[in-house]
């Protein structure tokens, strides 16, 4: 039986972060907030062109012990990383420039600084860090890490937002954004925020990035009998290469040649009926652009088809023909990443493949692709095969040993505890 790599419980990692904390700084944490990771049900590479994604929170989160200081300096600590690393808040500048922050803290001050940006009064502060959400695995780790910081900062900082519920969240979810974008340099969109500030048990969150609007679509698969195996491939997956960047650059000179300010106008003609997709393609003149198009167009038909069968399920249970039609959805998902949009990778595509043949109802790649995870729709009593099948697929191509965890919708961003334990 191969192991899945199971979440912290909430002390766990309350417990964690404060212990690195005190063992860092001396002293204990005014709080622990935590973020979560997440996974992508389905609607990959459509957050950039406005259109709509389906993903859920995962029960794996970064979980951050923070502390105010009475200056501008932010002191940082990881249990993933070595040492401790100090950023002066006031001279943080953008990726590529003379004040840029190197790794991995960019994600964290540039939250700071993002919020600082428009207009939120936040300090310095001393930050540890710990995490199981896994890093590299295409689970949004650096979101996890942004949002845990941003309520963090929201709290100490007495800014309220998030007391604001949707709305706040929402606020805060596009300031980690921006620093993602501005700051740690990777030109994601914004699904990734949305749903670690915003995610609900039991619930994937239906996000329309065209107007940040987003709903609870019900995903109670214990009730099914299913479970949704996450594969990380442990295949390299980075952001920051210039590949991600290319697949938007070609998209925003795609819009700008059908004369549509997004992909998002022109897959809401599709669907309704006023503009055929082959006639659109006929007017673009690059191969290259013709393929980007083709996915994205129909991968945000594929959202929409799949919050169809999940919201017309009796008591949000997927079974029969709602099971095939979902499962069939997940598998084009990937055959369109893997031909049109080209992110895939063999890791990937042999995750896929092998998780099919050993009985999934459907599999497809998460993420940005180019490495990290997949996810299968399995029976749960099945799990165990499936994933032994992908493992011994992966041992006799001489890839390195896949992981595995569970995806469970779980709640967005927040506080862990009001009152810490003594260290």
């Amino acid at each position: 039986m191969t192991d899945v790599l199971p979440a912290w419980t909430a002390a766990e990692g309350a417990h964690r972060a404060q212990e690195l904390f005190a063992a860092t700084f001396g002293d204990r944490p005014a709080g622990v907030w935590a973020a979560p990771g997440r996974v992508n049900l389905i609607g990959e590479h459509t957050d950039y062109n406005d259109g709509l994604c389906l993903p859920l929170a995962l029960p794996h989160c970064t979980f951050v012990a923070l502390s105010p200081r009475p200056d501008r300096t932010a002191v940082l600590v990881s249990a993933q990383g070595s040492g401790t690393r100090t950023v002066d808040l006031d001279t943080v500048g953008r990726a590529g420039t003379t004040h840029e922050v190197a790794g991995w803290p960019a994600y964290v001050a540039g939250v700071a600084w993002a919020m600082v940006e428009e207009g939120l009064d936040v300090p310095g502060f001393q930050i540890a860090v710990d995490s199981c959400v896994p890093f590299g695995a295409g689970l949004s780790s650096s979101a996890a890490i942004e949002c845990a910081t941003a309520v963090a900062l929201d709290d100490v900082a007495s800014l309220g937002l998030l007391q604001a519920d949707d709305p706040g969240r929402a606020r805060l979810g596009a300031l980690c954004v921006r620093a993602e974008n501005e700051i740690a340099g990777a030109p994601t969109g914004g699904m990734d925020q949305a749903i670690a500030m915003r995610g609900k048990p039991g619930h994937a969150l239906l996000l329309d990035v065209a107007d940040g609007s987003a709903r609870h679509v019900p995903l109670d698969l214990d009730a099914s009998g299913l479970s949704l195996l996450v594969i990380d491939t442990r295949a390299p997956h980075q952001l920051v290469d210039g590949q991600y960047a290319r697949r938007r650059e070609v998209c925003e000179a795609a819009a700008h040649a059908l004369g549509v300010p997004s992909l998002r106008v022109v897959s809401d003609a599709v669907a309704d009926g006023g503009e055929d997709l082959a006639s659109v393609l006929a007017r673009l003149h690059d191969d290259e652009q013709r393929r980007r198009v083709r996915h994205v167009v129909t991968e945000i038909a594929r959202v929409r088809e799949l919050v169809e069968v999940l919201e017309s399920a009796p008591g949000g249970v997927l079974e029969g023909d709602r099971l095939a039609e979902a499962g069939r959805l997940l598998d084009a998902s990937h055959t369109s990443l893997a031909s049109d949009y080209e992110v895939s990778c063999p890791e990937l595509d042999l995750a896929v493949e092998t998780a099919r043949s050993a009985g999934a109802h459907g599999a497809r790649m998460t993420g940005g692709g180019f490495g990290g995870s997949a996810i299968a729709l399995v029976d749960s009593a099945s799990m165990d095969t499936v994933a032994d099948a992908v493992a011994a697929a992966f041992a006799n191509r001489g890839f390195t040993p896949p992981a595995f965890l569970l995806a469970t919708a779980s709640a967005g961003a927040g506080p862990v505890t009001g009152n810490l334990e003594e260290t």
